[in-house]
């Protein structure tokens, strides 16, 4: 398909009304999209299959359901770091900063670096990016070693205090998403979200509390990885 074709399909799929409820029901609210549900986008994105040249084109249509398709369709191995450090910074929901990070970054070879510096930007979206590859990393290297996210835990304490509504759920998205790796790491999670929970900010008193809720549970759900390690 040409990027002409697939962005008349994409445009067919959409619905002003779609573009409301999003807007109304998740926050998910800019001038740049059609209004297109992601199941749609998935449909059209097998239909394309992996296609990393086109994904760079609808990307740069500045159409954000466009953007979108890209996630789904470029191969990580194919971004370049400088397309990275671009790209996040047209993030303007956490629909689209969650949809790059976990169908495309969280695959890339430079990852945790990205994690470690976006973690530390100023922008909103831009520092959620780097929170949501710490919470999602694990899926798509579920052999790391517990070296690789005790490293994250510091990081999660210096930025507790951030009050910002997506960076401090994606915060605690990491922190429990670490936690419920192993049972190693649930202990020092533990830890850490009660070293959060003592500090003198709302949101870090959020973020402890609802991490320990989970984590604590008697029903909370310990991955076993790496299994290697875990399910001997």
């Amino acid at each position: 398909m040409q990027i002409n074709e697939i962005l008349t399909e994409l445009k067919s799929l959409s619905n002003p009304e779609v573009k409301e409820f999003k807007a109304i029901k998740f926050g998910i609210d800019c001038d740049n999209s059609w209004g297109v549900y992601q199941k749609d986008i998935a449909v059209l994105a097998k239909k394309i299959s992996k296609n990393t040249s086109v994904g760079i084109q609808l990307f740069e249509t500045g159409n954000y359901d466009a953007q979108l398709l890209c996630a789904k369709i470029c191969k990580p191995k194919e971004i370049t770091e400088e397309m990275m450090d671009k790209w996040i910074t047209h993030f303007n929901t956490w629909e689209i900063c969650d949809s790059f990070c976990m169908q495309l970054f969280k695959y890339h070879p430079l990852a945790i670096k990205k994690a470690l510096e976006w973690s530390k930007r100023t922008n909103e979206f831009e520092k959620r990016a780097g929170f949501v590859l710490m919470a999602t990393y694990g899926f798509a290297d579920k052999k790391a070693e517990n070296e690789v996210f005790e490293q994250f835990f510091p990081i999660l304490i210096e930025h507790a205090n951030d009050d910002r509504i997506y960076v401090k759920k994606a915060i605690n998205w990491a922190l429990r998403q670490i936690g419920k790796r192993n049972r190693d790491l649930q202990l020092k999670a533990i830890e850490t979200a009660n070293e959060i929970f003592k500090q003198d900010s709302r949101s870090a008193q959020w973020i402890g509390k609802d991490a320990l809720k989970e984590l604590q549970s008697e029903k909370v759900n310990i991955l076993d990885y790496p299994r290697s390690i875990y399910r001997k």
